[in-house]
């Protein structure tokens, strides 16, 4: 009896988390006066790719995925979500399921139009995919991003909660969209547990995670984006002086813990609590 009543308030607590997950995207994309919702079907899948190929820059012959294939992602029950203001589709993210035992779903990419950006319509649909999985049974979701772009870091870590747990070196290889073309598309993995309490804290309060104190920093540009365009060379150096400092400090069983614009990444090299 002791078992049955302990199986029933874990889904009473499954239960409200995903209530109030399900409240937190309403109320966030009500704020941005977006309406999110998923994409279904071969022309609202046309529509994602050619949003999202406007947003990287590239060109039919070169997008971002191939229509065909998100067809099948479309087919098989993975997240296709698009954000629309006042009837015109001005975000989307798409999300892929992981193996069946790691009950994780792995954002590939998200993004808004360039008029949008800072509006809050980039977290409103990470709140639509979080109430999209937790719906599924699904309490974790992971995704990469570039190292070297702050306010990403600061999005990622500080207004979502979520932890960095692998430096991935060249990770796609070279790039040509007009984002990442010229240098090396290194990436941040990170995971996002949905039912932590300290996310279910942070995003009650809607805020930020405080910046904690560590035992050391690796510092990023403020703009790495516009210095790839003023100064190549000095953007290469910063590539490989983080990749350096992250990868050396992590492989030493360091674990990045914060991270603060104009301070950069906060690693805890005694920590215990990293994960493999």
């Amino acid at each position: 009896r002791r078992g049955r009543r302990k199986v029933m308030s874990e889904e009473r607590q499954r239960d409200e988390v995903l209530q109030q997950a399900m409240a937190d995207a309403e109320r966030a994309a009500e704020l941005t006066g977006a309406v999110i919702r998923e994409m279904s079907g071969a022309a609202e899948e046309a529509q994602v790719i050619d949003l999202l190929d406007h947003i990287w820059g590239r060109s039919k012959e070169n997008s971002v995925l191939p229509k065909e294939f998100l067809r099948v992602l479309g087919k098989t029950g993975n997240y296709i979500a698009g954000a629309f203001v006042d009837g015109e589709l001005i975000g989307a993210s798409l999300g892929l399921h992981s193996s069946p035992e790691r009950r994780t779903l792995h954002s590939h990419i998200s993004g808004v139009t360039s008029n949008l950006v800072g509006k809050s319509v980039g977290y409103a649909l990470k709140l639509h995919q979080r109430a999209w999985a937790l719906s599924r049974g699904i309490d974790t979701i992971e995704w990469t991003y570039d190292p070297l772009i702050s306010r990403n870091a600061n999005f990622n870590i500080r207004k979502l909660g979520a932890t960095p747990i692998e430096y991935l070196e060249n990770f796609y290889g070279p790039m040509t969209d007009s984002i990442n073309a010229g240098d090396s598309s290194d990436r941040l993995l990170v995971r996002w547990h949905l039912r932590d309490p300290a996310v279910l804290a942070l995003l009650a309060h809607d805020s930020r995670v405080p910046v904690p104190s560590g035992s050391s920093t690796v510092a990023i540009p403020d703009d790495i984006e516009a210095m790839r365009t003023s100064d190549p060379e000095q953007a290469k150096q910063w590539r490989l002086s983080v990749r350096e400092q992250l990868t050396n400090l992590l492989s030493a069983g360091g674990q990045i813990i914060g991270f603060e614009r104009g301070t950069g990444y906060i690693l805890d090299q005694a920590s215990d609590k990293g994960e493999k």
